[in-house]
């Protein structure tokens, strides 16, 4: 086998930026730290040459410097079957091709690392039984979109390899409208606007996502049509109610975007909507992000009829949207 193909059957890759603090580190000795892996697992992915620096294979001992980038193509998660588990549902609607969900915030849609079980896909299995499209595999039977934990609002899952082949063809035609409501922080000049910047993985933090423009660099095209719904003043900070449409699906992508113009989700932790005044003061009504996946339009694959479907914001985000922005 050759060990080159580890690196080039990897289309995503962990990068690490060395800065002025890891000059002189060893290469193993920085990989680990920034990818959260031991020195010996680490070991075994430069030895695979599953490590590049500068797109290139090098000893593990090799010595960083300013700039070096570092791809670490990490092998996939061995699959682990998703297990039916009885957790209610908010069914919006279902008929033999498919169901729409309405995803409750704190809910994971598929099992990943530190979330085994309890998720949307495990609720899914125990609903629709085998009824459910072996598309997306074990662990992602029927998710044709997904929403982050912290998002609320609604999905559409496929229960047969036809309809999510179909589904999967409107999404990536951009022909699946997804339409949220985000509270964000600040005063936005103009009623309506489009941000149109590419989204990639954080050159550093591997957890977050960020406008990435350096060639260089992995990033995918992302574009987000945003409206002013409704402005206000609290705690001496300004936040704007929004209805943000969008036009390619990144992880994250209302987030970054967001956060990339200077207006953060309100109770973001991840990208600069936390800790303010106004969450300090109600704290049980800001559960993360404030952002809800609200309509959800497509063509349904059997009927070729326009379909449209709504959700009410939850319970925290309504009364955050009342105290906010309608007051009498």
């Amino acid at each position: 086998m050759n060990k080159n193909l580890l690196c080039d059957a990897q289309e995503d890759a962990l990068i690490l930026v060395a800065t002025e603090q890891d000059v002189g580190k060893r290469l193993d000795q920085f990989a680990t730290s920034g990818a959260e892996l031991s020195r010996s697992a680490l070991s075994r992915l430069i030895e695979q040459d599953a490590v590049k620096v500068n797109q290139k294979c090098v000893a593990k001992n090799y010595r960083m410097q300013v700039g070096d980038t570092v791809e670490i193509f990490l092998p996939p998660p061995e699959p682990t079957e998703a297990v039916a588990q009885n957790i209610p549902l908010d069914i919006v609607y279902e008929d033999d091709d498919l169901i729409v969900v309405n995803k409750p915030v704190g809910m994971v849609v598929h099992p990943a690392a530190g979330n085994p079980d309890g998720t949307l896909v495990n609720a899914l299995l125990y609903h629709c039984g085998s009824s459910l499209s072996g598309i997306g595999g074990v662990i992602r039977p029927g998710i044709v979109h997904r929403i982050d934990k912290d998002t609320s609002g609604l999905l559409v899952v496929a229960k047969n390899d036809e309809t999510h082949l179909a589904l999967s063809a409107q999404l990536k035609g951009h022909h699946i409208r997804r339409t949220y409501y985000a509270i964000a922080i600040g005063n936005f000049k103009e009623d309506s606007g489009t941000v149109d910047a590419p989204i990639g993985r954080h050159p550093i933090d591997r957890k977050r996502m960020a406008v990435i423009r350096n060639a260089d660099l992995k990033s995918r095209e992302a574009i987000t049509h945003w409206q002013v719904l409704a402005r206000a003043h609290a705690e001496g900070q300004a936040f704007t109610l929004l209805r943000c449409e969008l036009e390619t699906g990144r992880t994250h992508q209302i987030r970054v975007h967001l956060a990339s113009i200077g207006h953060p989700l309100l109770g973001d932790p991840v990208y600069g909507g936390a800790n303010t005044q106004f969450e300090a003061k109600h704290q049980k009504l800001v559960n993360g992000q404030a952002l809800h996946a609200k309509e959800l339009e497509f063509t349904h694959p059997k009927t070729n009829s326009t379909v449209h479907f709504s959700s009410p914001l939850p319970e925290n985000m309504q009364k955050l949207v009342t105290l906010l922005f309608e007051k009498e």
